[in-house]
């Protein structure tokens, strides 16, 4: 399988996802128009956020801070978080369990 083959899927307006799922995990690749919002919320899966290019400015437990590339998140379950593309970004999730909303 190649990323180029995958068809992004707009999850919320601006975030663009090709997502990959295994038996108990799920990895999402998003590329995140500038201004794009991702709302508060929380789920049961664990997360690991990496920001790949841009800026990102996040969230976690009401804590907020601006993130660029290089950075990594751990976002334990059930925590809130939410966050707003400062610039374009690419960002990469990895979720577990499985994101079945996302399949």
């Amino acid at each position: 399988m190649n990323l180029k083959d995958i068809t992004a899927k707009e999850i919320l307006p601006g975030l663009h996802g090709k997502l990959i799922h295994g038996d108990a995990l799920s990895w999402a690749f998003w590329e995140v128009e500038a201004g794009a919002i991702v709302p508060e919320h929380h789920h049961i899966h664990e997360q690991i956020m990496h920001v790949v290019t841009g800026q990102f400015e996040f969230s976690l437990n009401g804590e907020s801070k601006t993130y660029v590339a290089g950075d990594v998140v751990v976002i334990p379950s059930n925590v809130p978080h939410g966050g707003k593309a400062i610039t374009p970004c690419k960002l990469m999730d990895v979720f577990t369990p499985v994101r079945e909303d996302y399949k």
